[in-house]
């Protein structure tokens, strides 16, 4: 990591909200309109991907592709149902915060639908913290390509050096090592520390929270004193 941090992209689904299991049930309902039976734990194993990567995995190459967007449309309406529902996990706000008091910027790294992303930033209600936000409009291809992280990074004006990365998904760490970005892990998105120190991340915590108690010794933290 390079020795003077600037800023932290953050993941919004699974690492900020609590969303992973909306979405992996959100996506069965997708799949059995069309009668495809589909395993809950297959669904949550991808959840963090791009949507046509979800389809394509599940299904296989051998599927009628002409219902893949209307399974995706049908994740979409199911998914805003439980727009009510969705919570922030402790401490997600005053992390947000916590960096953005460091001098940082603040970016939320999410590939979600525009519409979701709007909802998903109002229950985060950080937005004095935020210096800038994407969505899926802002990539070609999504997790685990690192696409949207260019356009975070973009957004900020910095480079890939200057920053860390918090994510809940295996894909999220896969699409910042593309980068050379090093990732902080939160399991609360239904990965295992395990498997996210596997897939590379350098470092896990259980949640939001965990993180910023841990905050002086963290990824974060060592690059604000390094920097400092």
């Amino acid at each position: 990591m390079a020795t003077s941090l600037r800023g932290v992209l953050f993941d919004v689904d699974g690492t900020l909200v609590d969303s992973t299991y909306f979405h992996t049930l959100a996506w069965w309902h997708g799949f059995r309109r069309f009668g495809h039976d589909v395993r809950m734990n297959e669904i949550h194993r991808l959840v963090g991907m791009g949507g046509q990567k979800i389809v394509e995995r599940l299904l296989g190459p051998d599927r009628d592709a002409s219902q893949d967007s209307e399974i995706m449309d049908t994740h979409a309406a199911v998914f805003s149902t439980f727009w009510p529902h969705l919570r922030p996990f402790d401490g997600a706000r005053e992390l947000l915060g916590r960096c953005k008091e460091g001098g940082l910027s603040v970016v939320l790294a999410s590939s979600a639908r525009e519409q979701d992303l709007s909802v998903l930033r109002s229950v985060v209600d950080a937005e004095g913290a935020v210096d800038a936000a994407t969505s899926s409009a802002d990539a070609d291809e999504p997790k685990p390509a690192p696409d949207i992280l260019e356009a975070a990074l973009r957004a900020v004006g910095l480079e890939a050096s200057e920053v860390v990365f918090v994510g809940d998904a295996v894909w999220d760490v896969q699409a910042s090592a593309a980068l050379g970005i090093p990732t902080i892990g939160l399991s609360c998105g239904g990965y295992s520390a395990a498997e996210l120190e596997e897939a590379g991340a350098a470092e896990v915590f259980a949640s939001p929270r965990e993180l910023l108690e841990g905050f002086g010794s963290s990824l974060i933290g060592r690059g604000l004193s390094a920097a400092g």
